[in-house]
């Protein structure tokens, strides 16, 4: 059940223990008013039947909680605390009077992110970043013609702007997966669970074999060896497999005997170690290190590896994520747990462009990779130039003008890579924390949210000290003169006084 609460006080009438009031000018206050809150809570609300179970937390609650926690970087349980002690993020989350009591319990929080998935998320960013252009829209409509003929819509608009893309991995806080290291990680959880199913049958029959001391030998014997070879690691892999197929057929047999169920946890443990067994038995045999869907990850069976070829890391366990970047917004375009070719996201790019801005973007500037054929001929249809040279045998002297435009577009191009690089350093674009896929999800688009919001912040915070510099500027700074000097009156006459008595 959601009750909508009462609107959002003014900040005058934030009631704080004492006297005092809040500065307009913090930086949650104006976070606050950038958020279209009314609208989230229109749809957070249709998530909930009308008049059964308990009262959920607002929307405002919920959103505010999980930007806090984005944007200082802080864990679940750390971001209760922060709301609990500081009365300025009280405000932000929709508080009437100033709490010292914990808002909700921390473990709320992933309940939150479940509810505020991968799409819901996208729209709110596309609702703040619009927000100006929608703004702009209803000041430049179109009067209406003599002849009585509706205005021109945007469909007849010219090409407008640039689109800037490129793809990015978030990789997932995993453990560096090896097959040796995932087959002993799965042996150890199937004795587990073999434990758990045979300890009602205990004294009516014998316990399974599961030879896990010498099993956990037989690993540890490689693993800590700096560099075994490959017929060494090869032949500990085979032993493992074998431990792990002889502890799956114990199960099969203790779960038509033992009257103890599995649960929810077990269940799914069981259901990823068969398919992961499944998949290594297949490498193993045929020799080979690929396969469809790979398992990297017990717990998190979901990620999958990313071929990048950096030099750093060749590969990375994450989530691939696909980027447009106008003006300085950023906007998701596409996530996939499974790696793909971000040329393929170029069309679907352009349209979604189209329908948030109503034209085409004039220029699209991204990398080698998105320069193919059907792309190409897309964009020609459309009049769109694509950065880049030409297909096929580059000339042997390139033209100047076209020189001077691939650099151009590096220049611009640097904008995105920027965009990426403060996502995975400054928040947590770079690890993601989150366990579940789900989840996990909603934290990589919140953090394109997190960075368009602390944009739109530098950008209030410069045109405040603009101002500030300017007002300072009319007490201090002279006049500029028509001749070119820098004269003030006053000063003048402060700095010549034997002048006034000649």
């Amino acid at each position: 059940m959601y009750r909508k609460p009462k609107d959002q006080m003014s900040i005058e009438d934030f009631i704080l223990p004492f006297e005092g009031k809040l500065n307009k000018n913090n930086r949650w206050v104006q976070l606050a008013s950038m958020i279209p809150w009314e609208k989230i809570e229109n749809k957070y609300a249709s998530l909930f039947p009308e008049n059964v179970g308990n009262v959920a937390k607002p929307a405002r609650l919920a959103l505010s909680a999980l930007i806090i926690k984005e944007k200082l970087g802080c864990s679940d349980r750390e971001t209760v605390e922060q709301i609990k002690e500081n009365p300025y993020l009280q405000y932000f989350a929709g508080f009437r009077e100033y709490c010292d009591e914990p808002p909700f319990d921390f473990s709320l929080m992933v309940h939150f992110r479940k509810r505020f998935n991968l799409e819901t998320m996208q729209e709110i960013n596309e609702m703040i970043c619009l927000a100006e252009q929608d703004n702009k829209d209803e000041d430049d409509d179109p009067p209406p013609t003599v002849s009585g003929e509706p205005p021109k819509t945007n469909e007849n608009k010219k090409n407008k702007g640039k689109l800037i893309l490129d793809a990015t991995c978030a990789p997932a806080d995993i453990r560096y997966p090896t097959d040796l290291s995932l087959l002993n990680e799965a042996r150890e959880k199937l004795e587990a669970i073999i434990d758990t199913l045979y300890l009602p049958l205990k004294g009516a029959i014998n316990k399974p074999r599961t030879y896990r001391i010498k099993a956990r030998k037989q690993y540890l014997k490689i693993a800590k060896q700096k560099q075994p070879s490959k017929k060494k690691f090869r032949r500990a892999v085979g032993q493992q497999l074998r431990f792990v197929a002889r502890d799956l057929k114990h199960i099969n047999k203790l779960l038509e005997q033992s009257p103890v169920k599995l649960t929810r946890k077990h269940k799914e443990q069981l259901q990823v170690i068969k398919e992961l067994y499944r998949q290594q038995q297949y490498m193993y045999k045929n020799k080979t290190h690929r396969v469809e869907n790979r398992i990297v990850s017990i717990s998190q069976p979901h990620v999958r590896p990313i071929v990048r070829g950096k030099v750093s890391a060749a590969t990375e366990f994450g989530a691939k994520v696909a980027i447009s970047l106008v003006n300085g917004d950023a906007f998701l375009e596409r996530l996939s747990w499974n790696n793909f070719n971000e040329g393929t996201t170029l069309i679907a790019s352009l349209e979604n462009y189209k329908q948030r801005f109503g034209f085409y973007p004039e220029t699209v500037i991204a990398d080698m990779i998105y320069r193919n054929r059907d792309n190409l001929q897309y964009c020609k249809t459309k009049g769109i130039r694509l950065s880049g040279p030409k297909l096929g045998r580059p000339p042997l002297i390139k033209d100047k003008n076209e020189l001077k435009l691939e650099r151009q577009d590096a220049k611009i191009r640097n904008a995105v890579e920027g965009k990426l690089g403060e996502g995975k350093r400054r928040y947590g674009l770079g690890l993601i924390m989150a366990r579940l896929k789900e989840t996990s999800e909603t934290v990589i688009a919140l953090q394109f949210l997190v960075m368009n919001l602390e944009r739109r912040l530098r950008f209030l915070f410069f045109l405040f000290l603009r101002s500030l510099l300017g007002r300072i500027s009319n007490r201090i700074i002279p006049k500029y003169c028509l001749n070119c000097n820098w004269v003030s009156s006053h000063r003048l006459k402060s700095a010549t006084p034997h002048l006034e008595g000649s």
